[in-house]
C-alpha cells in the first residue's frame, strides 16, 4: 500500500491526505500574515520603493493594496466553490483548461522557488548581526551556510506537521508586529522630517515636466507586490482548516488589511526619520532608521537588537511557509496526474506533503548556492544573479496572481450580471486586480528593455513550457485531456454549500 493510500484511510486524514481540520480563523490569519513575513519585506524591499517614487512611497503601498485586496476576494469566491490546495492550479484548469492551469501553478512554484534564496540569506545576515559577527553578514560563505542551514530546518518544520507550523508562526509573528509597531511610534516621535498626509497622494508622483510618472508607478507597484506577497498561503493550507471552503478565504482578505495597515505607518515612520536620499540608497531600511532613531547605546542597542530579531523571526518564518503552498500545489497536481504521483505522496503520520516538501526544500538550497556562486564577489551587487532573480519575482506573483483573478471572471462569468454584488465583488473586482498586475508586468518589462531582468523573468516562467510537455507521458497524459468545466455546471457562489464538480470530470474524448 502506498504511502498516500495508507495516509487517507486515517479519520482525520482529507481526501488528498493532508490533516483535515487542524487549522482555524486564527491560525490561518497568522499563516497569511506570517507568510508575507512584514518585517523581512520592508527591510528588503521599501528602499527600492522609495528610489522609484521618493516620499510617495506610502502612497504606492496603498495603491498596491488594491489589486492585493481585489485578488483575495477572488481566491475567497474560488475557494468557496473549490477548496483544492492546488489554489491557481486548480482553478485556473477549471476556468481555461489544463495548460493554463499547469503554467498558472509553474509560476506560483517558481516565484516561491526565486524567492527562497533571499529569505534564507537574510535570515543567516541578521543571525550574525544579531550574535554581533556584522563582518560575517557580509561573508557570502558564510551566509550561504547559514541560510542553507535555515531551508532544511524550515523545511523539516513544515515535514512534521501544520499544527507545529501554525504554532510557530504565531509566536513569531506577535513578536515581530509588536517590535514594528514600536519601532514606528518611536521613530514617529522622534521625526527629523515632518510627515504629511500628501505622502498618500498617487498624484504627486510626476516627471520632471509635471505630468504622471506611469513608470515609476507601475515599477513601485511592482515591488510593493513583493511585499505584499504571501497571504494566498492562508489559502494553500485550505484542506487543513476547519470549515475549508470559507475560513481560508476570510483568512486571505483580513491579511491584506493587517498588511497594508502596517506597512503604510511604517513606511511614514522610516521616511520621517532617515529621508529618502538615505533610504533610497539603503538596502536595508529597517537597520538604516534604527540607527538613526536609537543608536547603539543604553535603551537604544537594546532596542536595536529586538528589530534585528524582528526581521529575523520574519525572514525565517517566510522561508517557512514559502515552502507551504510550492508543496501543496505539487501535490495537488500529483494528485490530478498533472505531475508524477510521487508527488501526491503524504506521510502517513504527520499527514505533510512529504515527498513535495523535502524535494522543493533540496531545489531551494541547490538554486541558492548555484545564484551565489555565479554571482562572484559581488554577490549583492544590484546586477548580479542573485539580486536580480529577486528582483523578478515581481513578474511571476503578477503572473499567477493575474491568471488567477482572470479565472474568477470566467468561472464564474454567469452570475456576474445576476446581482450587484456579484458584479462588484466577484467580477469586477477580481477583473480590475488582474488587469493591474497585468500592467505592472507588461510596463515593468517594457522599462527593462529586453535586460538581464526579463531574460530572468521569462526564462524561468518559459522554462516550465518543456516540462509541462514532459509531463504529457504522466497516466497516458489523462490531465491534460480534461475540459474546462461547461459554464451550466459551475456552481453560483453566492449559494450556500456551493461545490463544484471534481476536477477531471471532464475530459476530451480520446
Amino acid at each position: 500500500m502506498s504511502v498516500i493510500a495508507e495516509s487517507q484511510e486515517s479519520d482525520e486524514a482529507g481526501n488528498k491526505g493532508l490533516k483535515a481540520g487542524a487549522l482555524g480563523l486564527g491560525s490561518a490569519i497568522v499563516i497569511g500574515v506570517a507568510s508575507t513575513a512584514p518585517g523581512y519585506s520592508l527591510a528588503a524591499g521599501l528602499g527600492g520603493i522609495v528610489s522609484e517614487v521618493g516620499k510617495q512611497a506610502p502612497a504606492i503601498v496603498w495603491m498596491a493594496f488594491i489589486p492585493m485586496f481585489f485578488i483575495a476576494s477572488a481566491y475567497k469566491y474560488m475557494n468557496k466553490v473549490d477548496p483544492d490546495c492546488g489554489t491557481t492550479f486548480t482553478w485556473v484548469t477549471r476556468s481555461f483548461g489544463p495548460n493554463a492551469g499547469w503554467m498558472a501553478s509553474w509560476g506560483l512554484i517558481m516565484a516561491d522557488l526565486v524567492i527562497m534564496p533571499n529569505l534564507a540569506g537574510i535570515s543567516g545576515q541578521y543571525l550574525f548581526i544579531l550574535i554581533g559577527k556584522p563582518e560575517w553578514a557580509d561573508n557570502k560563505w558564510a551566509v550561504l551556510i547559514a541560510g542553507v542551514l535555515f531551508i532544511l530546518a524550515m523545511t523539516w518544520i513544515c515535514v512534521i506537521g501544520i499544527e507545529l507550523n501554525a504554532k510557530t508562526q504565531m509566536g513569531l509573528l506577535a513578536a515581530e508586529v509588536i517590535t514594528l509597531i514600536i519601532f514606528a511610534v518611536v521613530a514617529l516621535a522622534k521625526a527629523n522630517i515632518t510627515p504629511s498626509l500628501s505622502w498618500l497622494n498617487p498624484f504627486e508622483i510626476t516627471t520632471p515636466d509635471g505630468s504622471m510618472n506611469w513608470s515609476a508607478i507601475a515599477a513601485g507597484i511592482n515591488l510593493s507586490l513583493f511585499i505584499y506577497w504571501g497571504w494566498d498561503t492562508a489559502v494553500a493550507v485550505n484542506e487543513e482548516c476547519a470549515d475549508s471552503d470559507k475560513t481560508p478565504g476570510r483568512a486571505a482578505v483580513i491579511s491584506t488589511f493587517i498588511l497594508v495597515a502596517n506597512y503604510v505607518i511604517v513606511s511614514f515612520a522610516v521616511i520621517s526619520v532617515a529621508g529618502i536620499d538615505k533610504l533610497g540608497e539603503s538596502s536595508d531600511v529597517l537597520e538604516t532608521s534604527a540607527e538613526t532613531v536609537f543608536g547603539n547605546h543604553g535603551f537604544g542597542a537594546v532596542f536595536f537588537k529586538l528589530l534585528v530579531i524582528a526581521v529575523l523571526s520574519s525572514a525565517a518564518a517566510s522561508c517557512q511557509t514559502t515552502i507551504l503552498p510550492a508543496a501543496r500545489s505539487t501535490l495537488s497536481m500529483g494528485v490530478h496526474k498533472a505531475i508524477p504521483a510521487k508527488f501526491a505522496e503524504t506521510h502517513p503520520r504527520y499527514l505533510t506533503p512529504t515527498f513535495s516538501t523535502w524535494l522543493f526544500g533540496g531545489i531551494a538550497v541547490a538554486w541558492f548556492v548555484f545564484l551565489v556562486v555565479i554571482s562572484g564577489g559581488d554577490w549583492q551587487g544590484d546586477n548580479s544573479p542573485y539580486i536580480l532573480s529577486i528582483s523578478a519575482v515581481g513578474l511571476m506573483i503578477a503572473f499567477y496572481y493575474g491568471a488567477t483573478g482572470y479565472a474568477a471572471v470566467a468561472y464564474f462569468w454567469r452570475y456576474l450580471f445576476k446581482s450587484s454584488k456579484a458584479f462588484f465583488a466577484v467580477g469586477l473586482s477580481s477583473l480590475l486586480g488582474a488587469l493591474i498586475l497585468t500592467w505592472s508586468f507588461v510596463v515593468t518589462l517594457m522599462d527593462d528593455g529586453g535586460g538581464k531582468l526579463t531574460y530572468i523573468g521569462l526564462g524561468l516562467l518559459f522554462l516550465g513550457v518543456p516540462l509541462m510537455l514532459a509531463c504529457r507521458t504522466v497516466d497516458g497524459g489523462s490531465f491534460f485531456r480534461i475540459k474546462p468545466d461547461p459554464m451550466e455546471d459551475r456552481p453560483d457562489p453566492f449559494e450556500p454549500d456551493a461545490h463544484s464538480p471534481e476536477l477531471g470530470t471532464y475530459r476530451k474524448e480520446v
